[in-house]
């Protein structure tokens, strides 16, 4: 057996002992047959830049055409829509996601967190980005939210807009090309977070989530999309010298947001989102390889992160350096990678809830066992940082390499069908996008593929358990079997004018605390019965949480005040 496998089976073996009883939000909770998947819900509709034709003399017209409709609440024309219409020269494309959720007959927490999943692909479909992955219903993408959805989290695997040019005769063309294509990704992203928030705070929070829990996975190029949306505050920094066309002009960025919008994703000429009222904060990040594209970008108070890296990958540099494109092989931007940009998370204190987390358990140990550690392969030599918690680096020795240039895998925690059609469709003549992704993955398998991610999940739960407060905040914990349910509860009327009832038929309610949907405490009370009447006492209109805490632990319910 591959030493890497073994090591990793190893890891899950040893998690399976680790905890006597099952935990929610750590462990899984639920089995299979307990989570339902909700595919294609749309979030938005936004400009396809895979299929319009931007030198077109109508573009104008097509653009005027789309932002009254939007303006005005009209549907967009079919013609939009069809890429084979050459009525119209802009083509638009819906936006969807696919929803991993427990149960909701059999989970009765209403308030739960959520995970926002981006796929990898270099930001262009299957196959022709080379590989057989780069879809929301990647095997990897379908296997990590599941898992979470188990653990009792609702898991959203989103699609985002694609499209540039990686064969573009310079590395100026390639590094505007693809830096708009991940500045629209963000765009795409922040849609998907106000959308769950409108849901959840205007509508019937479809999903039962907690809006103020809210973690955006990245996978790949999802990694650099999900950093980016973490850490890109400021108008600012879209004018770093890498971002800028002539490194003397401050003035004029490779994102000219007058086209494509603000950092909000609102305005813009090439931009069809429109403000619903909601923000797109988030407040946990995760990278599966990937990079940062600059630590500048990072400040004290940002979200907590945990990355998980490959310390030789050939394409997403570990410490820093150019990003390489599978595709290709072409350089296109310097990027800072994890090792580089978790030490500053650290010093900054914004892994603070974990950093001092004690050891114990094979991942934690495994992990901080590296730090401060020379990694050596084909002579080449790398540094793994000190503080840099919240960083998983993957350590390969002897891997089995078919092509000597490529030092380490890539993203081990990746599997495939090879005789899917978009694995067999050529991307070189006489090359499959299988065998192109194998050259960095040549022991791919589905088991191999599992152990990763065993790691990667017994790693990253329990600190977002720490990060988001889950034993606080959103959780009933302490579920001993999948089939424990929380305590009955009734509220009533619901939406309310005035006063509300709420009735525990199986426990004592020994605390509440009214909350916004952001998370604000507005009222809290010690009681000490199975049925309290709550007065409205000046709240405005809007929706609410009810949280109660009982012995056995808290469970969450909305409330819409008329």
């Amino acid at each position: 057996m591959n030493p890497t496998l073994r090591s990793a089976l190893l890891l899950g073996t040893l998690a399976a002992a680790v905890h006597s009883q099952a935990q929610r939000y750590i462990d899984e909770v639920f089995t299979n047959a307990q989570i339902t998947v909700t595919p294609d819900v749309k979030f938005g509709t936004n400009i396809n830049f895979l299929t319009s034709n931007l030198t077109s003399p109508n573009v104008p017209n097509d653009l005027t055409t789309l932002h009254t409709a939007v303006a005005t609440g009209q549907p967009i024309p079919p013609a939009y829509y069809n890429a084979n219409d050459g009525s119209t020269a802009i083509k638009v494309v819906d936006l969807e996601m696919d929803v991993y959720q427990p149960d909701q007959a059999i989970d009765q927490e209403t308030a739960r967190p959520v995970v926002v999943y981006l796929h990898t692909g270099n930001a262009l479909p299957p196959p022709i980005n080379g590989s057989p992955n780069g879809r929301r219903t990647d095997s990897t993408a379908v296997e990590i939210c599941k898992r979470f959805a188990r653990r009792g989290y609702v898991a959203v695997s989103m699609s985002y807009r694609l499209g540039w040019n990686p064969l573009a005769p310079t590395e100026q063309e390639r590094r505007g090309q693809l830096l708009n294509a991940i500045y629209r990704a963000i765009h795409d992203t922040r849609q998907c977070i106000r959308h769950l928030k409108q849901d959840a705070g205007e509508g019937d929070n479809t999903y039962a989530i907690c809006a103020d829990r809210i973690t955006v996975l990245g996978e790949g190029t999802g990694g650099y999309i999900a950093l980016a949306n973490a850490t890109l505050d400021d108008p600012a920094e879209l004018f770093i010298e890498k971002f800028r066309p002539d490194p003397f002009n401050s003035n004029v960025s490779y994102v000219d947001t007058n086209l494509v919008g603000n950092l909000d994703g609102f305005n813009g000429q090439l931009n069809l989102y429109r403000p619903n009222g909601w923000d797109h904060t988030s407040h946990f990040c995760v990278n599966l390889g990937g990079a940062l594209a600059d630590t500048s970008w990072l400040s004290p108070g940002d979200v907590p992160m945990v990355a998980f890296h490959t310390v030789f990958d050939p394409f997403a540099p570990f410490t820093e350096g150019i990003v390489i494109v599978p595709t290709t092989g072409g350089p296109v931007v310097p990027v800072h990678g994890s090792n580089l940009f978790m030490k500053l998370v650290n010093d900054y204190g914004n892994n603070a809830a974990f950093a001092n987390m004690p050891g114990g358990d094979p991942f934690t140990d495994r992990a901080r066992s590296l730090y401060g550690t020379t990694q050596t392969h084909s002579a080449v030599n790398v540094n793994i940082n000190t503080g840099v918690e919240g960083l998983f680096p993957f350590v390969t020795p002897n891997w089995p390499a078919q092509n000597p240039a490529l030092r380490e895998e890539a993203s081990p925690w990746q599997f495939w069908d090879p005789n899917h059609p978009l694995a067999l469709a050529e991307v070189q003549p006489g090359i499959t996008a299988h065998m192109a992704s194998a050259s960095s993955n040549p022991d791919m398998s589905s088991t191999k593929a599992r152990a990763y991610i065993d790691s990667i999940m017994g790693y990253l739960t329990p600190r977002m358990f720490a990060a988001l407060e889950l034993g606080n905040a959103c959780a009933f914990t302490g579920i001993d079997s999948p089939g424990s349910v929380a305590p009955t509860v009734d509220v009533f009327p619901n939406p309310a004018s005035d006063h509300v009832t709420i009735s525990s038929a199986s426990a004592l309610v020994r605390r509440y605390e009214i909350l916004d949907i952001n998370g604000r405490v507005l009222r809290t009370g010690t009681v000490n019965t199975d049925r309290l009447v709550l007065g409205r006492e000046g709240l405005a209109p809007g929706a609410y949480i009810v949280k109660l805490h009982f012995d056995a632990g808290t469970v969450s319910r909305k409330l819409v005040l008329d």
